[in-house]
């Protein structure tokens, strides 16, 4: 019995339900075409204009709705919510004809005092993801961008183009994360977590482009910086500045500039601990990354910024005896890396071409826990090392766990600590010379080899002398046989 009441009212819900769309259909003709009416009269003709009705007031609640929202107040200026500050709606003009420093100075200044959601570190206060919008826009600065208050952190600079006037500070930064001298944070970092993304920084040959002092975890993405003097970007002290996707240049060239023997300034300069420098490609500047920090890793990194044969510098390691600095899968094209007292580096999976080399330089003549391996070297068939020591300041005299060895070499000398060689004679005496393949100067620290004679004969045999990077072994009685001998220069 209930199965069929159920069955009932389906069939009376279907009836209903097809009943009036037909009505609305049949009102729309009617509607659009008004001679019609004459034809539907009595009870269909009233169901219709009941329906023509209950159709316009619909639509109405939805072109309400719509035009409530198609027309609602943009957020403007100062609005806590959301946390998206448009500079051009602080005046900033996207054309760059006119100065936009003192909007952009405004849409910070509302960013950071907005109310935050708790803290990062102790003393940041988190802005929630809060987001300076440029909007696509080409923007005039005529002074450094700096936040009014320190100790902020999670907020978004993003979306467009920054250049420097005429007039810009030579000294400064198109953006500058340095505390105001006015603020007081009770944390020990100026901020935490701020984002540089999709960005075009011209700095005009004044000063550099972001400047990013004593703050954490730092975030530079998909940024175009070109045009600077001093440093493309610059990270002094803090931890954890990411650096990845960008591209920097002094002067906007794609290799072989006429002007490159006069290209000046750093791309990217590392002063500080743990920082990353990913995917990012340097074209021109007089030395591509500088690093006097520690435990910074390089990766997946194109520098053909300066020729080395024009005095530039692909990747300079210059913090004697504290290197601990990653470098792989880096492309140094025509541009070397420089290494001062190398203490625990590792050099691997990297390519350089057009003779470009790596040089150890001694400072206080100090190499321990380098690893270079597993490199491709390609040159012009020079004679050019593809190891080279830099002793204009003393020896080394402290070597240490230095393993160079199984790189791929073409058009160039290998240098490596690890060699192989091999001598065969009728005697009692063979020499091994390693000079041409070991890169420091008599030091042989380990020695394994094998005597092969000919014939039945077993004489006795053993190392007799090792000195200036030569090996000689000798037999008790004359005997034809090869001798094959392997060394090693790190301890």
């Amino acid at each position: 019995m209930m199965a069929e009441n159920l069955a009932r009212r389906r069939s009376a819900f279907a009836f209903a339900f097809i009943r009036l769309v037909s009505c609305l259909m049949v009102s729309s003709v009617y509607g659009d075409y008004p001679h019609l009416g004459q034809i539907f009269r009595g009870h269909y003709g009233e169901q219709m204009q009941k329906s023509q009705e209950f159709k316009p007031s619909v639509f109405r609640r939805d072109l309400v709705s719509l035009a409530a929202s198609s027309f609602a107040p943009s957020t403007q200026p100062g609005s806590p919510s959301p946390r998206v500050y448009s500079v051009t709606s602080y005046g900033a003009d996207p054309t760059g004809n006119t100065d936009s420093t003192d909007a952009f100075m405004s849409a910070l200044a509302d960013a950071v005092q907005a109310s935050g959601d708790g803290v990062l570190m102790e003393g940041i206060t988190n802005l929630g993801g809060a987001q300076i919008s440029l909007e696509g826009g080409n923007y005039m600065i005529s002074h450094p961008l700096r936040f009014p208050t320190a100790g902020v952190g999670n907020i978004v600079i993003h979306g467009g183009s920054l250049h420097a006037s005429d007039d810009f500070p030579t000294d400064g930064y198109l953006i500058d994360l340095s505390a105001p001298s006015s603020s007081k944070s009770s944390s020990s970092y100026n901020f935490e977590y701020v984002t540089f993304r999709d960005l075009m920084l011209d700095s005009n040959y004044r000063g550099g482009g972001i400047l990013v002092p004593n703050s954490l975890r730092t975030s530079i993405d998909n940024c175009y910086i070109a045009h600077f003097t001093s440093n493309g970007i610059l990270v002094q002290g803090g931890h954890e500045t990411y650096i990845r996707n960008s591209f920097l240049g002094q002067h906007i060239t794609a290799g072989g500039d006429p002007g490159e023997r006069n290209f000046s300034g750093t791309a990217i300069n590392l002063m500080g601990n743990d920082n990353a420098v990913t995917d990012v490609v340097i074209f021109s500047a007089a030395i591509g990354i500088m690093v006097s920090g520690q435990a910074n890793v390089i990766t997946g990194v194109h520098c053909y910024n300066k020729a080395t044969g024009f005095g530039g510098t692909g990747i300079y390691l210059k913090s004697p005896g504290n290197t601990q600095t990653r470098i792989l899968n880096c492309y140094l094209d025509y541009t070397g890396i420089v290494s001062e007292d190398p203490v625990q580096i590792d050099i691997s999976n990297c390519f350089f071409l057009g003779d470009a080399y790596i040089v150890l330089k001694s400072i206080n003549g100090v190499a321990n826990g380098v690893n270079i391996r597993n490199n491709m070297f390609s040159g012009s068939n020079k004679g050019i090392d593809i190891l080279q020591l830099d002793q204009s300041n003393g020896p080394f005299k402290e070597i240490d766990q230095v393993v160079i060895d199984a790189n791929n070499v073409n058009g160039m000398t290998v240098r490596s600590t690890v060699a192989r060689g091999s001598a065969q004679g009728n005697g009692t005496s063979w020499t091994i010379d390693f000079n041409s393949a070991l890169l420091f100067p008599d030091l042989i620290n380990y020695i394994q080899y094998s005597l092969r004679a000919s014939g039945g004969s077993f004489p006795n045999h053993c190392v007799r002398n090792v000195s200036r990077n030569s090996v000689v072994v000798e037999s008790d009685v004359a005997v034809s046989a090869s001798v094959f001998v392997m060394v090693e220069q790190g301890k």
